[in-house]
C-alpha cells in the first residue's frame, strides 16, 4: 500500500466512524406517551432522520432541513434541502415550519432534535425587524473575517429567532432530546449548529465584540437589534429548557481515534495532536515543525510517525482563487516543507466539501512542487492568491468524496516516514 492510498484509507475510516447510520440506534430515549416529534439541522439531518426512522418501534412525525445535495429519502420526516454556508429562502422557510411543529405540544411529547454542523445556515430565521438579507450579508463578512466558529455562531444567535436555546423555548413544556454531531473543538453544545436547544452562555456584548475584532461593519438593522435586549438568547436555568436532555453521538476524537487505528495497523505511531483552531496558514508552519523535528531528530517519536489532527482552521480571504481551508492548509505545508523527502499529507473536511467547492481535500507528495513547477505553478503565488484548489486540481491530487451526510470538520494526516 501507498502513501497516497494510506492516507485515503485513514480519511474513510475517519468518516465511517462517525456516520449516523452507524451510531445513532443506542443514543435513542424511550417511546413516549404522547407524540414523537423529530426536527433537526445539519449536513447530516437527513442520514439522522433516516437512522432514527430505522429504529424507532412508533410512528414519527417531523421535518429536517439539510444542505443541498445532502439530503436522504425517509419515509415520513420530511427532508428539505437549503443553501450552505449563507442562509437562502429555502432554510428560511424550513426552519419557520420547524419552529411550528414544536409548538402547542404537551408534557406527554418528545421532540426529537438532530444537530450537525452546518446547522447554523440552515436554521435562517431572522430575529424580529431584520430580513433573511441582513443575515445573508452578516454571513458572508464573518466567513471572510477568519473569525472562528464559536465567535461566528455567537453572532449567529444573536441575530436568530430559533437558535441559542429558542427552538427548545418554544417546545416547552413537551421534552426535548438533543441527538448531536459534534463539529466543533471541544464539543460545546452550544456551539454545534447554533445551539438550538441549548442555553446560550454568550452575551449580545460578546457578538458586538466580534464586530468589533474583525472590523466587519455592520448593516443598520442589525446594529439596532444588537443593542436592544429583545436580540438576547435563553440562558443557563431558564425554567423552559429544564426538560432538555443532550446526547453527542459523534465527535471529531472518533474520527481521529479511527484514523489512527488504520495508522497503527499499517506499521505508523500514530500521535493525535487533537482539535485545533487558527489560520490554516499558521496552523500548516506548526505542522510542518512537528514533522521536520521528527524526520531530522526523531522527537517526539521516531518515524515511521502518523500525525494526526482534527478542528476546523479558518482562512483569512486576500486573493481571488478558490479553495477551502483543507486546500490552504496543505498548500502552506507544502511551501513549508519545501519538498521534504518522504513526507506526505492529506487534509480534508468529513462532510465531503471543503469549503464551497467539490472536493473533500486533497493529498500532498514530497514531489508536489516540483510536478507543480513542471506545470508553470507556483506554490507560494497560489498561496498568496488562496488557491489551493486550482493548485491541487492542476495536479490530479484532490479528493473527491462527494456529500457524506455527516460532519466533525477536518481530518489531517501527516505521514514521516524513516530517510
Amino acid at each position: 500500500m501507498t502513501e497516497t492510498e494510506l492516507l485515503k484509507r485513514m480519511f474513510a475510516a475517519a468518516i465511517a466512524a462517525v456516520d449516523p447510520l452507524q451510531i445513532l440506534k443506542p443514543h435513542l430515549p424511550a417511546k413516549p406517551k404522547g407524540r414523537t416529534i423529530v426536527v433537526g439541522a445539519g449536513k447530516a439531518a437527513a442520514a439522522m432522520a433516516k437512522a432514527v426512522e430505522a429504529a424507532w418501534s412508533g410512528e414519527v412525525d417531523g421535518l429536517v432541513v439539510t444542505r443541498y445535495q445532502h439530503g436522504l429519502p425517509c419515509r415520513s420526516i420530511e427532508v428539505v434541502e437549503a443553501a450552505h454556508p449563507v442562509p437562502d429562502e429555502k432554510g428560511q422557510q424550513a426552519a419557520r415550519r420547524i419552529l411550528e411543529k414544536v409548538q402547542g405540544l404537551s408534557a406527554d411529547d418528545l421532540v426529537l432534535c438532530l444537530i450537525s454542523g452546518g446547522g447554523s445556515a440552515l436554521l435562517a430565521i431572522p430575529g424580529d425587524g431584520l430580513t433573511l438579507a441582513d443575515k445573508q450579508m452578516v454571513n458572508k463578512a464573518l466567513l471572510k473575517s477568519g473569525a472562528n466558529i464559536a465567535e461566528m455562531n455567537c453572532v449567529r444567535k444573536h441575530l436568530s429567532a430559533i437558535k441559542g436555546g429558542r427552538l427548545a423555548a418554544a417546545a416547552y413544556p413537551a421534552k426535548v432530546v438533543s441527538l448531536l454531531i459534534s463539529d466543533v473543538p471541544g464539543d460545546d453544545p452550544s456551539v454545534i449548529g447554533s445551539g438550538p436547544t441549548v442555553a446560550d452562555p454568550s452575551t449580545r456584548e460578546d457578538a458586538i465584540a466580534v464586530f468589533a475584532k474583525y472590523g466587519i461593519e455592520m448593516p443598520p438593522a442589525v446594529k439596532a437589534y444588537l443593542n436592544s435586549p429583545a436580540c438576547e438568547t435563553p440562558k443557563p436555568g431558564d425554567p423552559r429548557l429544564a426538560s432538555v436532555e443532550t446526547r453527542m453521538l459523534g465527535t471529531p476524537q472518533h474520527a481521529l481515534d479511527a484514523a489512527a487505528k488504520v495508522a497503527l495497523a499499517a506499521g505508523y505511531t500514530p500521535l493525535i495532536l487533537g482539535d485545533l483552531e487558527g489560520e490554516a496558514r499558521d496552523v500548516a508552519l506548526v505542522h510542518a515543525g512537528i514533522a521536520r523535528q521528527i524526520a531530522r531528530h526523531g522527537q517526539p517519536a521516531a518515524a515511521p510517525v502518523a500525525l494526526i489532527s482534527g478542528g476546523e482552521t479558518t482562512v483569512t480571504v486576500r486573493g481571488k482563487g478558490r479553495g477551502g481551508r483543507n486546500a490552504e492548509f496543505l498548500l502552506a505545508l507544502c511551501v513549508a516543507l519545501g519538498g521534504h523527502k518522504g513526507i506526505y499529507a492529506a487534509a480534508g473536511d468529513t462532510d465531503g466539501i471543503d469549503g464551497t467547492e467539490d472536493n473533500a481535500g486533497a493529498v500532498l507528495t514530497p514531489d508536489s512542487i516540483a510536478r507543480a513547477a513542471d506545470k508553470g505553478l507556483s506554490a507560494k503565488a497560489l498561496l498568496a492568491d488562496n488557491d489551493g484548489y486550482g493548485f491541487f486540481s492542476a495536479l490530479g491530487d484532490l479528493i473527491v468524496t462527494g456529500p457524506t451526510r455527516t460532519n466533525v470538520n477536518d481530518i489531517r494526516v501527516i505521514l514521516i516516514n524513516k530517510a
